[in-house]
This record gives structure tokens, C-alpha cells and sequence, in this order.
């Protein structure tokens, strides 16, 4: 019924909302991964070594989860339709800064910037669950998470399809040498330099356009539906002393793996010793003025001036425990999606050492792994529908996520290719 309903009335109502909100997501993970087709030519252009590419891979995740926390902060105040338009519009900047780059340096920063496009998934989540009932949620967040998170397999298939179209027009950000390319098992054929540039450009353009459509097409709420906004944005509230230092705790790892990022700068020359030790002062910085935050929402049950009754407290451990799950599942996702197109080059080469797949052809297997998120995610929220068990579908699922990665790790150059594709 569900289904059958969501191309029926695709025009109306929720059905509407769920359309135009998922390919929102979409075009943000185009904008997002619109770099690792491109990692090796842009390589070559830049005479980058390894460390180096690794570096810029990083960084386009690297302030996803700071921003994400930001993002919700800010949609809680001003609901998913400003938000979302306001960050599809943002996201022409870094776009235009890593496009334009002629230097190692600002590829970094133009790579750090765009991480906080990848905020946009809980921007759509709100969004779903304004919109449709709790018998239907499930299914509609799998829906958007899993056409949306297709934009990365997009992403793979066609961003080097773009580069090449406008390698054909004059003026649109060439540099280099032409060279011989070709596709899969078509005819080689000169062209002037992949254009990267360009390619690139074109996504953040087109993510801005369609940030100004969304933003006079979609409403937060249904037809008399209020918008419920919390008391404070400024921290989480909890409802035991015992989740308030779990809290603290788990604040922990978003500002260290920051740490890390800005020592990994500094040993690629981005940043030198002083800058680093600066960013790592800021950092627990920021994790002091997030502990205050969250002290100063929860000050009165901290006092014991507050007792919440039972209908209204909640286990923050199942909160923290489900942040894990998550970022075992898509976290470990953003990794492959990274890496996968340059690991196929590297992997799959000939007797001199050079490698049998060229970006395109690369980028375009790799596609395979992000294309299975067209079914996937809506199948779990299916089943997790179906079953009334949430917990179990992600165990299950997630140790076959697990037994996959392990088959992954065995993948070499002596593999039949299609077979490496299967697997992933």
C-alpha cells in the first residue's frame, strides 16, 4: 500500500514532501563525494603523494559530526525547510574553492568546508517524521536515507562522465595536457584534461539552484500540524544524573578524533607544530563550552531541584548505544565510499605495475557499492516495520555488515574483478 502510494500520489501531500526531500539528501552526497572519482587525476594534476590524497579524503568527513550536531541545533530552532535550503545553497562555496584550487593547501580547506554539507541527512529525518505516521516512518526514513545515500553511487557512476562533457567545451576550467581516455569497452578517444574542475563546479551550482526550489516547495509541518521546537538548544537534556556523565563522556571522541585530524595536518606540512597545538587548545575548548552547555540544561536535576516522573525519563545508554551502532554502520560506509574508486586502481594492475582501470572505469564499479542503498535502506525500514523489532534487524544486519567487511579485506590483484564487484 505504502509503496504503491509513494509513486501514485508522488505529487501530493506527504508522498510530495518524501520526493522532494530525498533527492535534497541526494544532491548532497553528490556535492559530498564528488572528490573521490577524481582522487587520482587530481593527484596527478597536483604531483600529491599518497598521504597526501589520504589527507583530503579525511577531511571531507572530518567536520561532518561537529556540523551534524550544529545543523540539529539549528533545525530545532528553524525547522527543516530554512535549514536544508540554506545548506544545499552553502554548499556552491566549498564546491567553487576546491574547483578553483591551485594549491595542496586549498584543497584542504575547500575539502574541510564541504564535510559540513554531509550534515544534511538529519535534516531530512525531521523532516520525514513531521510527515508521516509512526506505522510509516520507518519505511519513509528508509526511503529517503536510501535514495538520498545514492547520491554517493551516483557520485562514482557520473562525475567523471561530467568531467569529461566539459572537457569538450572551451573555457570551463582546463588545464594540462590532452590525453587518450576511455570508457569500459568503448573506443579510446583524445580529449583534453579530465576536466575535474568543472565537474565539480557544475554540482555545487546545481545544489544551490535546487536549495532555493526546495525552500518555496516544502513546509515544515503538515496542514495544522505544529512545529514542536525544544526549550533549549544548547544541550541534550537528560534525565538521571548517571546519563549526564555518560554524556560527558561520549562528547569524548568527537573532539579526539579532531585532535587527530589536526596532528595528521601537521604531518602533511598543512599545518606547522604551533597551529597544531593551537587547534588542539581549541578543541578542549570546545569540548569545556559543550560540557557547560549540557551542565546548564541539566543544572537542576545535577542540584536535585528536578525529579523527572517515570512516564518522562528515558534511558540515555540506548541514545549512546545507538550512536555506536551508527557509526560502525555508516561511518565504516563514508570509509569505503572514500576510498574504493583509488582502491581499485591501486589494486587491479598488470605485469609493468600500471593499473588495468582507468578513473572512469573505476568510479564506475565502485558505483555498485553505493547502488545497493536503493533497496537496502528501504528494506530495513520494511522489515523493521514489519517485524516491530527494531533492535534485532539492526543486530542481524549488522553482523552481515561485518562478515561482508571481513570477506573485503581478502580482495587482491588476483581477484576476478566482477567477483570484487559482487562482494562489494
Amino acid at each position: 500500500m505504502f509503496l504503491a502510494e509513494l509513486f501514485s500520489k508522488a505529487g501530493q501531500g506527504r508522498y510530495r514532501i518524501l520526493h522532494l526531500t530525498w533527492f535534497a539528501f541526494f544532491l548532497t552526497f553528490v556535492v559530498w563525494f564528488n572528490f573521490p572519482p577524481f582522487a587520482g587525476t587530481i593527484g596527478e594534476d597536483f604531483g600529491l603523494k599518497g598521504s597526501e590524497i589520504t589527507t583530503i579524503g579525511l577531511c571531507n568527513v572530518a567536520l561532518t559530526v561537529p556540523a551534524r550536531i550544529i545543523i540539529g541545533m539549528l533545525l530545532d530552532r528553524y525547522g527543516p525547510r530554512l535549514t536544508y535550503s540554506l545548506l544545499l545553497i552553502y554548499a556552491v562555496i566549498p564546491c567553487m574553492i576546491f574547483a578553483t584550487a591551485q594549491s595542496f593547501t586549498q584543497l584542504v580547506i575547500g575539502r574541510l568546508l564541504m564535510g559540513i554539507v554531509g550534515a544534511g541527512f538529519v535534516i531530512g529525518i525531521r523532516m520525514t517524521a513531521e510527515w508521516f505516521p509512526p506505522k510509516e516512518v520507518g519505511t519513509a526514513e528508509g526511503i529517503y536515507g536510501g535514495w538520498g545515500n545514492f547520491g554517493s553511487s551516483f557520485s562514482a557512476f557520473t562525475m567523471i562522465l561530467i568531467g569529461l562533457f566539459f572537457a569538450f567545451i572551451p573555457g570551463t576550467f582546463q588545464f594540462g595536457e590532452p590525453q587518450t581516455f576511455r570508457i569500459l569497452l568503448f573506443p579510446a578517444f583524445d580529449i583534453a584534461i579530465l576536466n575535474w574542475r568543472a565537474a565539480i563546479a557544475f554540482t555545487g551550482i546545481v545544489a544551490a539552484l535546487y536549495g532555493v526550489f526546495y525552500y518555496f516547495n516544502v513546509s515544515d509541518t503538515p496542514p495544522g500540524k505544529v512545529y514542536q521546537r525544544p526549550k533549549s538548544a544548547r544541550g541534550i537534556e537528560v534525565t538521571s544524573v548517571k546519563d549526564f556523565w555518560l554524556l560527558m563522556f561520549m562528547n569524548i571522541p568527537l573532539n579526539g578524533i579532531l585532535m587527530v585530524l589536526a596532528w595528521r595536518l601537521q604531518k602533511v606540512g598543512f599545518l606547522n607544530t604551533t597551529q597544531m597545538w593551537i587547534a588542539i587548545a581549541a578543541l578542549f575548548g570546545l569540548y569545556a563550552f559543550q560540557s557547560y552547555n549540557c551542565w546548564t540544561v541539566n543544572k537542576d536535576l545535577l542540584n536535585g531541584t528536578k525529579r523527572y516522573a517515570a512516564e518522562d525519563r528515558y534511558d540515555f545508554k540506548q541514545v549512546a548505544i545507538l550512536e555506536l551502532t551508527y557509526i560502525v554502520n555508516f561511518g565504516s560506509e563514508l570509509a569505503v565510499v572514500t576510498m574504493l574508486p583509488l582502491f581499485f586502481i591501486r589494486t587491479f594492475v598488470d605485469a609493468n605495475g600500471d593499473s588495468i582501470l582507468n578513473p572512469a572505469n573505476a568510479g564506475m564499479i565502485a558505483a555498485s557499492y553505493g547502488f545497493m542503498n536503493l533497496m537496502s535502506r528501504p528494506g530495513g525500514g520494511i522489515i523493521s516495520d514489519t517485524l516491530g523489532s527494531r533492535k534485532w534487524t539492526m543486530v542481524v544486519l549488522t553482523g552481515g555488515m561485518g562478515i561482508g567487511y571481513m570477506l573485503m579485506s581478502q580482495v587482491n590483484g588476483n581477484w576476478w574483478i566482477p567477483a570484487a564487484v559482487i562482494l562489494t
